[in-house]
């Protein structure tokens, strides 16, 4: 059943334990969304989280999923749209990395890769593709503000999600028409377990932001979402420094 605009009523989150894709699913399910899709890689987290979105009300799934493992996302993925339409689909897996590690370290580099673009770019193809058979439906990437420019501090991390937006910015054109909604959302820091330990920076969110965010991001049909919504503008400043200005910014 196609979705109302804002209000999926099925939802299939891809990285079933993000707190973001989390704060998402419950958001829609106090609306209007009765059955979610967790896909992950099999753990009590995974278990957890599908407890405690079914003690909302909404039939829960799990199914095994791995970025990395781009050979079986045709088939694992594909087998969910077979169940049923999904309105929805929410790309939120990814790793932030070490970047002092990884800059020592080629092939944990490359993990950081393979996993936020190259399993991103494989697992979107795929869902798109369904969603187009179908002739309906969103896809909502999480992608990041640290893809605006590379920083010293995060350029590993944040070259990743330079070309996992670039991907989503594409996919969206190649979808416009079809009836499938492509929406990239661009997140500042975002306070959850994947960045604790780490100093904050300015204009610093949450995943109910992000979620709340998404939400109405779907309600107006926007293609591109900034969390908090004034990064949008300093973003574009940030953009235009000139660059041996920039390396001597604390950012």
């Amino acid at each position: 059943m196609k979705d109302v605009i804002g209000a999926p009523q099925s939802l299939l989150v891809l990285g079933g334990t993000s707190e973001i894709g989390l704060a998402t699913a419950r958001r829609m399910i106090a609306r209007r969304t009765r059955t979610v899709w967790l896909a992950g890689r099999p753990s009590p987290a995974l278990a957890a989280a599908a407890d405690s979105l079914r003690a909302l009300g909404a039939a829960v799934h799990t199914v095994p999923f791995d970025a990395l493992d781009t050979e079986s996302h045709e088939e694992r993925l594909g087998k969910i749209f077979t169940e049923g339409d999904i309105d929805m689909v929410l790309l939120a897996f990814g790793v932030l990395g070490d970047q002092a590690r990884d800059e020592s370290d080629p092939v944990a580099a490359v993990r950081v890769a393979q996993t936020n673009y190259t399993g991103a770019v494989s697992a979107g193809l795929v869902c798109a593709a369904a969603l187009q058979a179908q002739g309906h439906g969103s896809l909502v990437v999480l992608s990041s503000v640290a893809g605006e420019r590379a920083r010293r501090a995060d350029f590993i991390y944040g070259s990743s999600k330079a070309g996992l937006d670039a991907f989503a910015q594409g996919l969206g054109d190649a979808m416009h028409g079809t009836g499938v909604h492509v929406m990239v959302v661009r997140p500042g820091f975002v306070r959850s377990k994947m960045t604790a330990g780490l100093a904050e920076t300015p204009l610093a969110t949450t995943p109910e932001a992000v979620a709340s965010a998404i939400e109405l991001g779907l309600r107006r049909r926007s293609e591109t979402v900034w969390v908090p919504g004034a990064l949008r503008m300093v973003m574009a400043a940030v953009r235009h420094v000139p660059r041996p200005l920039f390396r001597r910014l604390p950012v």
